[in-house]
């Protein structure tokens, strides 16, 4: 928590910038080059639009690529849950679920076929083919007595470790992460909300890192303290990897990097921004190594410091999905009912 204090100190260099309107038209129309280092990428505004009367969005929440190279989105638009994209964004199908907050999607390959991992808010975390059949659901915790009754059910995301076994964040619910086998038997659950090490604000997504050939570990996101929790598959605590000023959504692994979308920013400890999201890229050592449509990643005796919006592109990056040449594809919540902007790489 020492560190996290540290962070809570003047930022009036950014204060004018951080206090204008963002006029995102602007930046439609410019070849802008976003991001730091080796990890700087050129904006695609229009990739995925569609036309919003026949293929409406309210929320473009998450994204996976397919063993084919198709880009699959989730929206919690009822009428479709859904949309199948090739990589120069041409619209492949839709299909849908009639879910009203499907929010978390999570792609598993079986071998002989690839499956989804749906989340919906309104307490629904099912299995589809990629054609939309539903394979198997997981009951309600309250139902299954893992909950006590009172207690909040409100799924955010999925993970699917190398053995099969599942884990459900119960993001804006009782901050737990749920641990099932791959046959659907609840195992155990860590995590609940606080302030301690092993515990939980805002517990939204959750990856299995195995970079490096590492044993698997689970790294989990703490939105409201900034920062992802690393966990063994047995859920025990690690550690902690802070990112001030950064509001992350889910962790995506790719290759040797962890990339997020950041859904807002601060200028103030738990003060949060409208408006004011990026996307953070972090090394195989998880240090921040680029941040488009953010400051410059910077460290100070080894500590990451503060970290805002600098370029107002972003309204609140939900989701990024990366594919085979490293392109960029991130997906935006509240965000005027847009498609997903394309990042590519240069």
């Amino acid at each position: 928590m020492n560190s996290r204090r540290n962070f809570i100190q003047k930022t009036s260099l950014f204060g004018l910038a951080m206090s204008l309107k963002p006029d995102f038209s602007l930046f439609a129309a410019q070849d802008k080059i976003l991001g730091h280092g080796d990890f700087r990428y050129k904006l695609d505004m229009n990739w995925g639009s569609l036309d919003p009367d026949k293929y409406p969005v309210v929320n473009c929440h998450e994204m996976v690529m397919d063993r084919k190279g198709r880009m699959i989105l989730l929206t919690d638009e009822p009428r479709n849950n859904v949309i199948i994209y090739d990589q120069s964004g041409k619209l492949l199908g839709t299909w849908t679920l009639g879910l009203k907050a499907a929010h978390g999607l999570t792609l598993v390959d079986e071998g002989d076929e690839e499956y989804l991992w749906i989340v919906d808010n309104g307490g629904r975390v099912v299995k589809t083919n990629l054609n939309g059949t539903i394979v198997t659901e997981i009951k309600n915790p309250l139902q299954e007595g893992i909950y006590q009754e009172g207690m909040r059910w409100t799924p955010t995301e999925t993970a699917v470790s190398p053995n099969g076994d599942l884990y459900i964040a119960d993001g804006y619910g009782s901050q737990y992460f749920l641990h099932y086998d791959s046959k659907g038997n609840f195992i155990r659950k860590f995590g609940g909300d606080g302030h301690g090490d092993a515990q939980f604000k805002t517990a939204h997504g959750i990856a299995v890192d195995q970079r490096g050939g590492a044993k698997p570990t689970l790294i989990c996101t703490s939105r409201g303290h900034n920062s992802f929790k690393r966990f063994s598959m047995d859920g025990e605590y690690l550690e902690t990897i802070f990112l001030p000023g950064a509001f992350v959504c889910r962790p995506v692994i790719h290759g040797e990097n962890l990339y997020a979308g950041v859904c807002w920013s601060r200028l103030k400890y738990l003060e949060q921004m409208d408006n004011s999201g990026f996307v953070t890229i972090l090394d195989k050592d998880n240090k921040v190594v680029s941040n488009p449509g953010g400051t410059a990643p910077e460290y100070r005796d080894g500590e990451l410091q503060l970290m805002v919006q600098s370029e107002p592109v972003f309204k609140h990056c939900h989701d990024v999905c990366i594919d085979q040449d490293e392109n960029i594809y991130v997906c935006q919540w509240n965000a005027g009912k847009t498609y997903p902007i394309k990042l590519i790489r240069v």
